[in-house]
């Protein structure tokens, strides 16, 4: 079994909040996967199903960002999980918007949701790192991440969640490189070729074309109205 953990603050009034991208990524998952109705249970939201041959569980901790090591943990403790067992998905200010970066353990750069999984499981659990970008300065992000993604974001916001939806049974099966492909065919898909027809030049006439004089004489009758005898002395003209 494994453990598929999206961070964020519960209540409508963070439901859209920058912060909150990881439960907006497990409710996708949840949804396009057909997985069962979400319940509460370990301090949090819980939603079970399958991707390809793996069983897992979805949570969405409800004890707020800097306390989501307590529900995750209660949870790892239950299913007798390890952190090689769970992915976390989280919000990244280092990243651009709509970039998105797999990796297992190392530090947690100041976000609070993976302080407190540091604190409560450890930290070689597999991070899905979503970016949101930087508002810039270091004073400014507490407000930026607290506050709801701009319409501007909306489009590159769907194809991210698009993306890791359709990667993830791969994600659950340890295909990372194909789970980023498909993240990558949605946030950034590749350009069509111009068609060879559009690209290819006009082409020209053949010297022939261009200086033989293909004009008939209007006045005199089409070839196929001459008697045999006009015909016959056209020959010796």
């Amino acid at each position: 079994m494994l453990l598929f953990v999206g961070l964020g603050n519960p209540g409508a009034k963070y439901a859209k909040n920058r912060h909150n991208i990881g439960f907006l990524a497990v409710d996708r998952i949840a949804e396009d996967h057909g997985f069962g109705p979400w319940r509460s249970k370990f301090q949090g939201d819980v939603s079970e199903g399958r991707l390809g041959s793996e069983k897992v569980l979805l949570l969405k901790p409800g004890t707020f960002m800097n306390k989501s090591g307590q529900s995750v943990g209660e949870a790892m403790r239950f299913f007798k999980l390890t952190p090689e067992d769970t992915v976390v998905f989280h919000d990244e200010l280092d990243l651009a918007p709509g970039k998105v970066r797999v990796k297992r353990g190392g530090g947690h750069a100041g976000h609070n949701g993976l302080r407190s999984l540091h604190a409560h499981v450890g930290d070689s659990y597999a991070r899905v790192r979503m970016g949101i970008g930087h508002p810039g300065h270091k004073d400014k992000v507490s407000g930026y991440v607290l506050s709801d993604f701009a319409k501007a974001d909306a489009d590159w916001l769907e194809a991210v969640l698009r993306g890791m939806s359709d990667g993830a049974t791969d994600l659950a099966g340890g295909r990372q490189e194909r789970f980023l492909n498909a993240v990558s065919l949605q946030t950034a898909p590749p350009r069509s070729s111009k068609s060879a027809t559009q690209a290819e030049a006009p082409k020209s006439k053949s010297p022939t074309s261009d200086t033989q004089d293909t004009k008939t004489d209007s006045t005199s009758p089409a070839p196929a109205d001459r008697s045999p005898l006009q015909r016959l002395l056209d020959r010796f003209k």
